[in-house]
Protein backbone atom coordinates (compact mmCIF):
# COMPACT_ATOMS: atom_id res chain seq x y z
CA UNK A 1 0.00 0.00 0.00
CA UNK A 2 1.28 3.40 -0.53
CA UNK A 3 0.42 6.90 0.32
CA UNK A 4 0.20 8.74 3.77
CA UNK A 5 -0.52 6.48 7.07
CA UNK A 6 -0.84 7.44 10.47
CA UNK A 7 1.49 5.72 12.63
CA UNK A 8 0.51 4.57 16.30
CA UNK A 9 3.14 4.68 18.81
CA UNK A 10 2.94 0.71 19.11
CA UNK A 11 3.79 0.81 14.94
CA UNK A 12 0.43 0.06 13.35
CA UNK A 13 -0.30 1.97 10.36
CA UNK A 14 -3.66 2.59 8.92
CA UNK A 15 -3.70 3.21 5.57
CA UNK A 16 -4.92 6.17 3.91
CA UNK A 17 -7.58 4.90 2.02
CA UNK A 18 -8.95 3.43 4.46
CA UNK A 19 -8.89 7.00 6.60
CA UNK A 20 -10.02 8.66 3.51
CA UNK A 21 -13.47 6.35 3.28
CA UNK A 22 -13.69 6.77 6.95
CA UNK A 23 -13.83 9.86 7.07
CA UNK A 24 -16.01 10.66 4.34
CA UNK A 25 -18.70 8.41 6.28
CA UNK A 26 -18.31 10.82 9.32
CA UNK A 27 -18.66 13.61 6.86
CA UNK A 28 -21.94 12.11 5.50
CA UNK A 29 -23.00 11.96 9.43
CA UNK A 30 -22.64 15.44 10.08
CA UNK A 31 -24.00 16.33 6.91
CA UNK A 32 -26.97 13.95 7.79
CA UNK A 33 -26.85 15.72 11.01
CA UNK A 34 -27.00 19.55 10.05
CA UNK A 35 -30.31 18.69 7.69
CA UNK A 36 -31.83 17.19 10.94
CA UNK A 37 -31.18 20.16 13.41
CA UNK A 38 -32.71 22.65 10.55
CA UNK A 39 -35.33 20.87 10.36
CA UNK A 40 -35.73 20.02 14.54
CA UNK A 41 -35.70 24.13 14.57
CA UNK A 42 -38.92 24.35 12.77
CA UNK A 43 -40.63 21.23 14.78
CA UNK A 44 -39.51 22.48 17.95
CA UNK A 45 -40.65 26.57 17.20
CA UNK A 46 -44.07 24.58 16.05
CA UNK A 47 -44.94 23.99 19.77
CA UNK A 48 -44.31 27.64 20.67
CA UNK A 49 -46.90 28.55 17.49
CA UNK A 50 -44.46 29.81 15.73
CA UNK A 51 -44.73 28.34 12.07
CA UNK A 52 -40.47 28.66 9.99
CA UNK A 53 -41.13 26.07 7.92
CA UNK A 54 -42.75 27.67 5.83
CA UNK A 55 -39.91 29.45 4.57
CA UNK A 56 -38.10 26.42 4.03
CA UNK A 57 -37.32 25.50 0.16
CA UNK A 58 -39.51 22.67 -1.15
CA UNK A 59 -41.45 22.07 2.25
CA UNK A 60 -45.12 21.76 1.97
CA UNK A 61 -46.13 21.38 5.25
CA UNK A 62 -45.91 20.29 9.15
CA UNK A 63 -45.30 16.12 8.41
CA UNK A 64 -42.97 16.25 5.61
CA UNK A 65 -40.30 18.42 8.03
CA UNK A 66 -40.88 16.21 10.84
CA UNK A 67 -40.24 12.61 8.22
CA UNK A 68 -37.03 14.38 6.97
CA UNK A 69 -36.02 15.70 10.85
CA UNK A 70 -36.45 11.61 11.48
CA UNK A 71 -35.07 9.93 9.11
CA UNK A 72 -31.97 12.12 8.44
CA UNK A 73 -31.41 12.31 12.49
CA UNK A 74 -32.33 8.64 13.42
CA UNK A 75 -30.97 6.74 10.63
CA UNK A 76 -28.97 8.31 8.03
CA UNK A 77 -26.35 10.17 10.82
CA UNK A 78 -26.29 7.37 13.10
CA UNK A 79 -25.99 4.94 10.26
CA UNK A 80 -23.20 6.64 8.94
CA UNK A 81 -21.28 7.50 12.32
CA UNK A 82 -21.69 3.88 13.15
CA UNK A 83 -20.13 2.63 10.09
CA UNK A 84 -17.20 4.94 10.22
CA UNK A 85 -16.68 4.92 14.07
CA UNK A 86 -16.51 1.42 14.57
CA UNK A 87 -14.61 0.40 11.75
CA UNK A 88 -11.97 2.71 12.63
CA UNK A 89 -12.03 1.24 16.65
CA UNK A 90 -12.04 -2.62 15.47
CA UNK A 91 -8.98 -1.59 13.25
CA UNK A 92 -6.98 -0.07 15.20
CA UNK A 93 -7.68 -2.48 17.97
CA UNK A 94 -6.96 -5.59 15.93
CA UNK A 95 -3.78 -3.20 14.67
CA UNK A 96 -4.87 -4.60 10.50
CA UNK A 97 -7.13 -2.94 8.06
CA UNK A 98 -10.23 -3.78 7.02
CA UNK A 99 -11.05 -4.34 3.42
CA UNK A 100 -11.50 -1.54 1.59
CA UNK A 101 -13.52 -2.71 -1.05
CA UNK A 102 -15.89 -3.49 1.89
CA UNK A 103 -15.77 -0.03 3.06
CA UNK A 104 -16.27 1.94 0.16
CA UNK A 105 -19.21 -0.50 -0.65
CA UNK A 106 -21.01 0.49 2.53
CA UNK A 107 -20.33 4.47 2.06
CA UNK A 108 -21.57 3.97 -2.22
CA UNK A 109 -24.82 1.87 0.00
CA UNK A 110 -25.46 5.12 2.44
CA UNK A 111 -24.72 7.46 -0.46
CA UNK A 112 -27.43 6.16 -2.93
CA UNK A 113 -29.78 5.08 0.10
CA UNK A 114 -29.80 8.67 1.15
CA UNK A 115 -30.44 9.92 -2.25
CA UNK A 116 -33.20 7.82 -3.04
CA UNK A 117 -35.15 9.01 0.36
CA UNK A 118 -34.51 12.17 -0.31
CA UNK A 119 -35.85 12.50 -3.34
CA UNK A 120 -39.08 10.74 -1.54
CA UNK A 121 -39.31 12.90 1.29
CA UNK A 122 -38.28 16.04 -0.97
CA UNK A 123 -40.72 15.57 -3.40
CA UNK A 124 -43.52 15.45 -0.93
CA UNK A 125 -44.19 11.42 -1.71
CA UNK A 126 -43.16 10.41 1.95
CA UNK A 127 -45.02 12.31 4.74
CA UNK A 128 -44.83 8.89 6.55
CA UNK A 129 -42.71 10.16 9.77
CA UNK A 130 -39.47 8.33 10.72
CA UNK A 131 -42.22 5.26 11.63
CA UNK A 132 -43.53 4.64 8.24
CA UNK A 133 -46.47 2.85 9.29
CA UNK A 134 -48.79 1.35 6.76
CA UNK A 135 -50.90 2.32 6.01
CA UNK A 136 -49.42 5.48 4.86
CA UNK A 137 -47.66 4.61 2.10
CA UNK A 138 -44.47 6.51 0.47
CA UNK A 139 -42.57 6.30 -2.92
CA UNK A 140 -40.80 3.04 -3.17
CA UNK A 141 -37.79 5.11 -3.64
CA UNK A 142 -38.27 5.72 0.16
CA UNK A 143 -38.63 2.42 1.21
CA UNK A 144 -35.49 1.25 -1.15
CA UNK A 145 -33.29 4.21 -0.07
CA UNK A 146 -34.09 2.66 3.70
CA UNK A 147 -33.19 -0.96 2.75
CA UNK A 148 -29.58 0.44 0.88
CA UNK A 149 -29.07 1.91 4.56
CA UNK A 150 -29.72 -0.87 6.78
CA UNK A 151 -27.12 -2.84 3.85
CA UNK A 152 -24.69 -0.34 4.37
CA UNK A 153 -24.55 -1.52 8.10
CA UNK A 154 -24.37 -5.34 6.96
CA UNK A 155 -21.36 -4.97 4.86
CA UNK A 156 -19.61 -2.74 8.10
CA UNK A 157 -20.47 -6.06 9.93
CA UNK A 158 -19.10 -8.43 7.22
CA UNK A 159 -16.09 -6.25 7.47
CA UNK A 160 -15.94 -6.55 10.89
CA UNK A 161 -16.23 -10.24 10.99
CA UNK A 162 -13.79 -10.79 8.35
CA UNK A 163 -11.33 -8.52 10.03
CA UNK A 164 -11.60 -10.51 13.38
CA UNK A 165 -11.50 -13.74 11.71
CA UNK A 166 -8.08 -13.13 9.94
CA UNK A 167 -6.79 -11.67 13.13
CA UNK A 168 -7.51 -14.70 15.04
CA UNK A 169 -6.38 -16.77 12.54
CA UNK A 170 -3.00 -14.64 13.18
CA UNK A 171 -3.16 -15.16 17.15
CA UNK A 172 -4.52 -18.25 17.84
CA UNK A 173 -5.53 -18.71 21.55
CA UNK A 174 -5.43 -15.11 22.10
CA UNK A 175 -8.43 -12.86 23.53
CA UNK A 176 -10.30 -10.68 21.37
CA UNK A 177 -8.77 -7.36 22.38
CA UNK A 178 -11.58 -5.23 24.19
CA UNK A 179 -11.98 -2.54 22.06
CA UNK A 180 -12.99 -4.86 19.36
CA UNK A 181 -14.81 -7.17 20.90
CA UNK A 182 -17.01 -4.64 22.02
CA UNK A 183 -17.10 -2.62 18.23
CA UNK A 184 -18.09 -6.28 16.98
CA UNK A 185 -20.75 -7.25 19.73
CA UNK A 186 -22.78 -3.93 18.48
CA UNK A 187 -22.62 -5.19 14.71
CA UNK A 188 -23.91 -8.92 16.08
CA UNK A 189 -26.39 -6.75 17.88
CA UNK A 190 -27.71 -5.09 14.94
CA UNK A 191 -27.34 -7.21 12.42
CA UNK A 192 -29.78 -10.04 14.27
CA UNK A 193 -32.21 -6.75 14.91
CA UNK A 194 -32.42 -5.31 11.69
CA UNK A 195 -33.82 -8.46 9.95
CA UNK A 196 -37.81 -7.53 11.09
CA UNK A 197 -37.37 -3.79 9.46
CA UNK A 198 -35.95 -5.45 6.14
CA UNK A 199 -38.10 -8.24 6.11
CA UNK A 200 -41.46 -5.55 6.52
CA UNK A 201 -39.52 -3.27 4.05
CA UNK A 202 -38.71 -5.78 1.04
CA UNK A 203 -40.96 -8.04 1.71
CA UNK A 204 -44.18 -6.01 2.62
CA UNK A 205 -43.58 -2.33 1.95
CA UNK A 206 -41.56 -1.93 -1.29
CA UNK A 207 -44.06 -4.62 -3.29
CA UNK A 208 -46.86 -2.73 -1.51
CA UNK A 209 -45.28 1.02 -2.78
CA UNK A 210 -44.83 0.04 -6.52
CA UNK A 211 -48.45 -2.07 -6.71
CA UNK A 212 -47.68 -5.88 -5.92
CA UNK A 213 -49.30 -5.87 -3.34
CA UNK A 214 -52.72 -4.26 -3.28
CA UNK A 215 -53.26 -3.70 0.51
CA UNK A 216 -50.98 -3.82 3.57
CA UNK A 217 -51.52 -5.29 7.36
CA UNK A 218 -50.42 -2.32 9.72
CA UNK A 219 -50.38 -5.09 12.93
CA UNK A 220 -47.89 -7.17 11.25
CA UNK A 221 -45.67 -3.93 9.81
CA UNK A 222 -45.58 -2.36 13.42
CA UNK A 223 -44.79 -5.82 14.74
CA UNK A 224 -41.73 -6.14 12.16
CA UNK A 225 -40.81 -2.37 12.75
CA UNK A 226 -40.54 -2.70 16.53
CA UNK A 227 -38.72 -5.89 16.19
CA UNK A 228 -35.83 -3.72 15.00
CA UNK A 229 -37.34 -0.48 16.34
CA UNK A 230 -36.55 -0.47 19.65
CA UNK A 231 -32.94 -2.38 19.50
CA UNK A 232 -32.23 0.45 16.57
CA UNK A 233 -31.82 2.36 19.58
CA UNK A 234 -28.97 0.70 21.18
CA UNK A 235 -27.00 0.57 17.44
CA UNK A 236 -27.33 4.29 18.44
CA UNK A 237 -25.93 4.38 21.72
CA UNK A 238 -23.24 1.60 21.64
CA UNK A 239 -20.74 3.32 19.85
CA UNK A 240 -21.02 5.98 22.32
CA UNK A 241 -20.75 3.55 25.01
CA UNK A 242 -17.57 2.40 23.17
CA UNK A 243 -16.60 5.72 22.98
CA UNK A 244 -17.44 6.00 27.38
CA UNK A 245 -15.99 2.96 28.35
CA UNK A 246 -12.41 3.30 26.59
CA UNK A 247 -11.74 6.98 25.60
CA UNK A 248 -13.76 8.83 28.05
CA UNK A 249 -11.35 7.65 30.62
CA UNK A 250 -8.71 8.54 28.77
CA UNK A 251 -9.54 12.02 28.19
CA UNK A 252 -10.33 12.53 31.99
CA UNK A 253 -6.96 10.68 33.32
CA UNK A 254 -8.63 7.24 34.43
CA UNK A 255 -8.62 3.31 33.73
CA UNK A 256 -11.39 1.15 33.35
CA UNK A 257 -12.61 -0.93 36.08
CA UNK A 258 -12.87 -4.15 34.24
CA UNK A 259 -12.60 -6.02 31.37
CA UNK A 260 -14.47 -9.04 31.68
CA UNK A 261 -17.47 -6.64 33.05
CA UNK A 262 -17.27 -4.60 29.82
CA UNK A 263 -17.50 -8.10 27.65
CA UNK A 264 -20.77 -8.85 29.44
CA UNK A 265 -22.18 -6.00 29.19
CA UNK A 266 -22.07 -6.00 25.53
CA UNK A 267 -23.45 -9.52 25.58
CA UNK A 268 -26.32 -8.51 27.90
CA UNK A 269 -27.13 -5.68 25.12
CA UNK A 270 -26.84 -8.57 22.33
CA UNK A 271 -29.26 -10.98 24.12
CA UNK A 272 -31.59 -8.26 25.79
CA UNK A 273 -31.92 -5.82 23.38
CA UNK A 274 -34.18 -7.39 20.52
CA UNK A 275 -37.08 -8.54 22.02
CA UNK A 276 -38.53 -5.73 24.07
CA UNK A 277 -40.57 -4.38 20.79
CA UNK A 278 -44.09 -5.01 22.32
CA UNK A 279 -43.21 -2.92 25.20
CA UNK A 280 -43.84 0.09 22.18
CA UNK A 281 -47.16 -1.77 21.12
CA UNK A 282 -49.05 -2.14 24.46
CA UNK A 283 -52.10 -0.08 22.96
CA UNK A 284 -51.95 -2.46 19.76
CA UNK A 285 -54.80 -4.83 19.81
CA UNK A 286 -54.14 -8.53 18.31
CA UNK A 287 -51.36 -9.23 20.66
CA UNK A 288 -51.47 -10.48 23.69
CA UNK A 289 -51.16 -9.49 27.25
CA UNK A 290 -49.34 -12.13 28.13
CA UNK A 291 -46.23 -11.38 25.44
CA UNK A 292 -46.36 -7.79 25.78
CA UNK A 293 -45.85 -8.53 29.79
CA UNK A 294 -43.16 -10.56 28.63
CA UNK A 295 -41.68 -7.81 26.27
CA UNK A 296 -41.94 -5.87 29.50
CA UNK A 297 -40.23 -7.55 31.93
CA UNK A 298 -37.20 -8.05 29.38
CA UNK A 299 -37.51 -4.26 28.80
CA UNK A 300 -36.28 -3.48 32.38
CA UNK A 301 -33.69 -6.49 32.14
CA UNK A 302 -32.14 -4.53 29.01
CA UNK A 303 -31.84 -1.59 31.68
CA UNK A 304 -29.31 -3.75 33.79
CA UNK A 305 -26.24 -3.12 31.69
CA UNK A 306 -26.70 0.32 31.75
CA UNK A 307 -26.18 0.18 35.20
CA UNK A 308 -23.03 -1.37 35.04
CA UNK A 309 -22.17 1.02 32.72
CA UNK A 310 -22.79 3.76 35.02
CA UNK A 311 -20.94 2.05 37.28
CA UNK A 312 -17.87 1.19 35.21
CA UNK A 313 -18.00 4.95 33.62
CA UNK A 314 -18.36 6.85 36.78
CA UNK A 315 -15.60 5.11 38.92
CA UNK A 316 -13.38 5.51 35.46
CA UNK A 317 -13.94 9.07 36.10
CA UNK A 318 -13.37 9.67 39.25
CA UNK A 319 -10.07 7.95 39.53
CA UNK A 320 -9.38 10.73 36.66
CA UNK A 321 -10.66 13.36 39.21
CA UNK A 322 -8.80 11.90 42.04
CA UNK A 323 -5.98 11.91 40.29
CA UNK A 324 -6.10 15.83 39.38
CA UNK A 325 -6.26 16.50 42.90
CA UNK A 326 -10.37 15.85 43.57
CA UNK A 327 -10.80 14.64 47.35
CA UNK A 328 -14.21 14.17 49.25
CA UNK A 329 -17.55 12.21 47.88
CA UNK A 330 -18.00 14.10 44.85
CA UNK A 331 -15.95 17.12 44.99
CA UNK A 332 -13.42 14.75 42.41
CA UNK A 333 -16.01 15.42 39.91
CA UNK A 334 -15.09 19.18 39.17
CA UNK A 335 -11.59 18.13 39.43
CA UNK A 336 -11.82 17.13 35.40
CA UNK A 337 -10.55 18.42 32.75
CA UNK A 338 -13.48 21.01 32.08
CA UNK A 339 -11.25 22.43 29.28
CA UNK A 340 -11.28 19.21 26.59
CA UNK A 341 -14.30 19.82 24.85
CA UNK A 342 -13.99 15.92 23.73
CA UNK A 343 -14.43 15.17 27.16
CA UNK A 344 -17.39 18.14 28.61
CA UNK A 345 -19.83 17.28 26.36
CA UNK A 346 -19.51 13.25 26.91
CA UNK A 347 -19.55 14.12 30.25
CA UNK A 348 -22.56 16.76 29.81
CA UNK A 349 -24.53 13.65 27.20
CA UNK A 350 -24.28 11.09 30.24
CA UNK A 351 -25.83 13.61 32.71
CA UNK A 352 -28.74 14.61 30.52
CA UNK A 353 -28.82 10.65 29.29
CA UNK A 354 -29.66 9.43 33.02
CA UNK A 355 -32.93 11.46 33.25
CA UNK A 356 -33.56 9.80 29.55
CA UNK A 357 -32.90 6.23 30.76
CA UNK A 358 -35.39 7.11 34.11
CA UNK A 359 -38.07 7.98 31.67
CA UNK A 360 -37.49 5.46 29.66
CA UNK A 361 -38.60 3.19 32.81
CA UNK A 362 -42.14 4.83 32.98
CA UNK A 363 -42.40 4.19 28.88
CA UNK A 364 -41.57 0.73 29.71
CA UNK A 365 -44.05 -0.02 32.75
CA UNK A 366 -47.38 -1.19 31.32
CA UNK A 367 -49.88 1.27 33.27
CA UNK A 368 -47.90 4.17 33.03
CA UNK A 369 -47.48 3.52 29.44
CA UNK A 370 -51.37 4.55 29.19
CA UNK A 371 -50.55 8.23 30.45
CA UNK A 372 -47.72 9.27 28.46
CA UNK A 373 -48.48 6.95 24.81
CA UNK A 374 -48.42 9.37 21.86
CA UNK A 375 -47.78 12.13 23.76
CA UNK A 376 -44.72 15.04 23.96
CA UNK A 377 -43.51 13.25 26.41
CA UNK A 378 -42.35 10.35 23.58
CA UNK A 379 -40.26 13.01 21.80
CA UNK A 380 -39.27 14.88 25.11
CA UNK A 381 -37.95 11.09 26.43
CA UNK A 382 -36.27 10.59 22.75
CA UNK A 383 -33.93 14.06 22.86
CA UNK A 384 -32.13 13.17 26.07
CA UNK A 385 -31.34 9.59 25.22
CA UNK A 386 -30.87 9.72 20.79
CA UNK A 387 -31.02 13.71 21.09
CA UNK A 388 -28.46 13.98 23.60
CA UNK A 389 -26.57 10.91 24.84
CA UNK A 390 -25.84 9.79 21.17
CA UNK A 391 -25.99 13.41 19.53
CA UNK A 392 -23.71 15.03 21.49
CA UNK A 393 -21.78 12.06 22.57
CA UNK A 394 -20.74 11.75 18.85
CA UNK A 395 -20.34 15.62 18.51
CA UNK A 396 -17.83 15.43 21.76
CA UNK A 397 -16.05 12.45 19.85
CA UNK A 398 -15.87 14.53 16.59
CA UNK A 399 -13.70 16.94 18.48
CA UNK A 400 -11.11 14.56 18.30
CA UNK A 401 -11.67 12.40 15.62
CA UNK A 402 -11.99 15.27 12.85
CA UNK A 403 -8.57 15.98 13.88
CA UNK A 404 -7.43 12.36 13.96
CA UNK A 405 -8.60 11.72 10.50
CA UNK A 406 -7.44 15.20 8.57
CA UNK A 407 -4.04 15.38 10.99
CA UNK A 408 -5.42 18.99 11.87
CA UNK A 409 -5.62 20.78 15.33
CA UNK A 410 -8.61 21.44 16.28
CA UNK A 411 -10.19 25.27 15.27
CA UNK A 412 -11.90 26.90 18.46
CA UNK A 413 -11.41 24.68 21.24
CA UNK A 414 -13.82 27.20 23.15
CA UNK A 415 -16.77 27.57 20.96
CA UNK A 416 -16.81 23.79 21.19
CA UNK A 417 -17.23 24.06 24.92
CA UNK A 418 -20.02 26.56 24.82
CA UNK A 419 -21.52 24.63 22.13
CA UNK A 420 -21.77 21.70 24.47
CA UNK A 421 -23.85 23.92 27.05
CA UNK A 422 -25.60 25.57 25.02
CA UNK A 423 -26.90 21.98 23.39
CA UNK A 424 -27.18 20.56 26.64
CA UNK A 425 -29.32 23.31 27.65
CA UNK A 426 -31.41 23.12 25.25
CA UNK A 427 -32.11 19.63 25.51
CA UNK A 428 -32.99 19.78 29.51
CA UNK A 429 -35.27 23.15 28.96
CA UNK A 430 -37.21 21.27 25.08
CA UNK A 431 -37.46 18.40 27.57
CA UNK A 432 -38.73 19.86 30.01
CA UNK A 433 -41.73 21.59 28.18
CA UNK A 434 -42.58 18.29 25.92
CA UNK A 435 -42.49 16.13 29.10
CA UNK A 436 -44.93 18.35 31.07
CA UNK A 437 -47.09 18.93 28.29
CA UNK A 438 -47.19 15.30 27.73
CA UNK A 439 -48.14 14.45 30.61
CA UNK A 440 -51.24 17.59 30.44
CA UNK A 441 -52.21 15.81 27.39
CA UNK A 442 -50.12 18.00 24.39
CA UNK A 443 -49.92 15.18 21.36
CA UNK A 444 -46.68 14.61 19.78
CA UNK A 445 -46.22 14.46 15.52
CA UNK A 446 -49.13 16.67 15.76
CA UNK A 447 -48.97 20.53 14.03
CA UNK A 448 -50.30 21.60 17.64
CA UNK A 449 -50.98 25.48 16.24
CA UNK A 450 -53.95 24.22 14.16
CA UNK A 451 -55.03 21.48 16.63
CA UNK A 452 -58.73 22.31 17.23
CA UNK A 453 -58.39 20.60 20.74
CA UNK A 454 -55.71 22.53 21.86
CA UNK A 455 -55.97 23.42 25.87
CA UNK A 456 -54.32 27.17 27.49
CA UNK A 457 -52.37 24.96 29.71
CA UNK A 458 -49.54 24.03 26.79
CA UNK A 459 -48.73 27.34 26.08
CA UNK A 460 -46.23 27.47 28.79
CA UNK A 461 -44.52 23.86 27.46
CA UNK A 462 -44.60 25.19 23.99
CA UNK A 463 -42.76 28.18 24.90
CA UNK A 464 -39.76 25.87 26.93
CA UNK A 465 -40.16 23.60 23.75
CA UNK A 466 -39.44 26.28 21.37
CA UNK A 467 -36.98 28.20 23.96
CA UNK A 468 -35.21 24.99 24.22
CA UNK A 469 -35.13 23.96 20.22
CA UNK A 470 -33.53 27.17 19.90
CA UNK A 471 -30.60 26.82 22.22
CA UNK A 472 -29.81 23.39 20.88
CA UNK A 473 -29.61 24.91 17.39
CA UNK A 474 -27.79 27.35 18.33
CA UNK A 475 -25.60 25.12 20.00
CA UNK A 476 -25.18 22.83 16.68
CA UNK A 477 -24.58 25.90 14.65
CA UNK A 478 -21.63 26.33 16.87
CA UNK A 479 -20.31 22.78 16.75
CA UNK A 480 -20.53 22.68 12.69
CA UNK A 481 -18.41 26.17 12.95
CA UNK A 482 -16.13 24.61 15.05
CA UNK A 483 -16.07 21.61 12.79
CA UNK A 484 -15.87 23.86 9.46
CA UNK A 485 -13.20 25.77 10.28
CA UNK A 486 -10.92 22.46 11.69
CA UNK A 487 -11.31 20.53 8.20
CA UNK A 488 -10.64 23.88 6.33
CA UNK A 489 -8.28 26.11 8.70
CA UNK A 490 -6.80 23.41 11.14
CA UNK A 491 -3.15 23.94 11.47
CA UNK A 492 -1.71 20.34 10.56
CA UNK A 493 -0.69 18.38 13.60
CA UNK A 494 3.02 18.46 14.13
CA UNK A 495 3.49 14.47 14.86
CA UNK A 496 0.53 11.82 14.13
CA UNK A 497 -2.05 11.13 16.83
CA UNK A 498 -3.48 7.35 18.45
CA UNK A 499 -7.06 7.29 19.31
CA UNK A 500 -7.49 8.24 22.44
CA UNK A 501 -8.51 4.55 24.22
CA UNK A 502 -7.85 3.48 28.14
CA UNK A 503 -6.01 0.22 29.19
CA UNK A 504 -8.19 -1.43 31.95
CA UNK A 505 -7.51 -2.08 35.95
CA UNK A 506 -8.44 -5.98 35.62
CA UNK A 507 -7.23 -6.76 32.27
CA UNK A 508 -8.62 -9.67 30.14
CA UNK A 509 -8.35 -12.91 31.88
CA UNK A 510 -5.85 -15.73 30.31
CA UNK A 511 -7.88 -18.73 31.87
CA UNK A 512 -11.13 -19.92 33.65
CA UNK A 513 -14.88 -18.44 32.49
CA UNK A 514 -13.87 -15.64 30.84
CA UNK A 515 -12.59 -16.97 27.80
CA UNK A 516 -16.25 -18.01 27.02
CA UNK A 517 -16.95 -14.57 26.66
CA UNK A 518 -15.08 -14.01 22.74
CA UNK A 519 -17.24 -17.45 21.29
CA UNK A 520 -19.94 -14.74 19.60
CA UNK A 521 -21.22 -17.76 18.69
CA UNK A 522 -22.63 -19.25 21.49
CA UNK A 523 -24.27 -15.50 22.24
CA UNK A 524 -25.69 -15.90 19.26
CA UNK A 525 -27.57 -19.30 19.15
CA UNK A 526 -28.87 -18.00 23.33
CA UNK A 527 -30.09 -14.73 21.61
CA UNK A 528 -31.53 -16.19 18.26
CA UNK A 529 -33.33 -18.68 21.39
CA UNK A 530 -34.39 -15.64 23.72
CA UNK A 531 -36.28 -13.82 20.27
CA UNK A 532 -38.19 -16.76 19.21
CA UNK A 533 -39.53 -16.76 22.50
CA UNK A 534 -40.08 -13.90 22.52
CA UNK A 535 -41.72 -13.32 19.07
CA UNK A 536 -42.85 -17.22 18.32
CA UNK A 537 -46.08 -17.30 19.63
CA UNK A 538 -47.47 -14.11 18.09
CA UNK A 539 -46.11 -14.74 14.70
CA UNK A 540 -47.64 -18.76 14.87
CA UNK A 541 -50.79 -17.52 15.63
CA UNK A 542 -51.57 -14.80 13.84
CA UNK A 543 -49.73 -15.55 10.23
CA UNK A 544 -50.24 -15.50 7.44
CA UNK A 545 -51.76 -12.25 8.61
CA UNK A 546 -54.72 -9.95 7.54
CA UNK A 547 -53.67 -7.59 4.46
CA UNK A 548 -57.08 -5.74 4.38
CA UNK A 549 -55.89 -1.79 4.08
CA UNK A 550 -55.80 0.67 1.68
CA UNK A 551 -53.32 2.73 1.15
CA UNK A 552 -53.04 6.20 2.26
CA UNK A 553 -51.51 9.67 1.71
CA UNK A 554 -51.87 13.49 2.93
CA UNK A 555 -51.28 14.54 -0.62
Amino acid sequence: MSGHVVASPEGFQLPDSQLRVIRWMIYLAFFALAIGILNGLGQALNYSRVDILQYFPGMRNYYQGLTVHGVVNAIVFTFAFANGFLSLTTSRALARPLRSSLLWASFGCMVVGFLLAAYAMGSGQASVLYTFYPPLQAHWTFYLGLALLVVSTWVIAAALGLGLRAWRKEHPGERIPLMAFISVATYAMWVLASLGIVVEVVGLLLPWSLGLIEHSDPLLSRTLFWYSGHPVVYFWLLPAYVSWYLMVPRHAGGNLFSDSLTRVVFLMFLALSIPTGFHHQYTDPGIGTGMKALHAVLTFGVFFPSLLTAFSVVYALEIGGRRRGGTGLISWFFKLDWRNPALVAQVLAMLTFTLGGITGLINASYNLNQIVHNTAWMPGHFHMTVGSAVTLSFMGIAYWLIPYLTRKELVGGGMALISSWLYTAGVLIMARGLISGGLDGMPRRTLVMEAPYEKPSWELAGMLTGLGGTLMFIGGVLFFTVLAATVLSGKKAKEPQDLPFTKTIQGPAETGWELRLDRFRYWIIATVILIVVAYGPFLVEYLPGNFTSPPYRFY
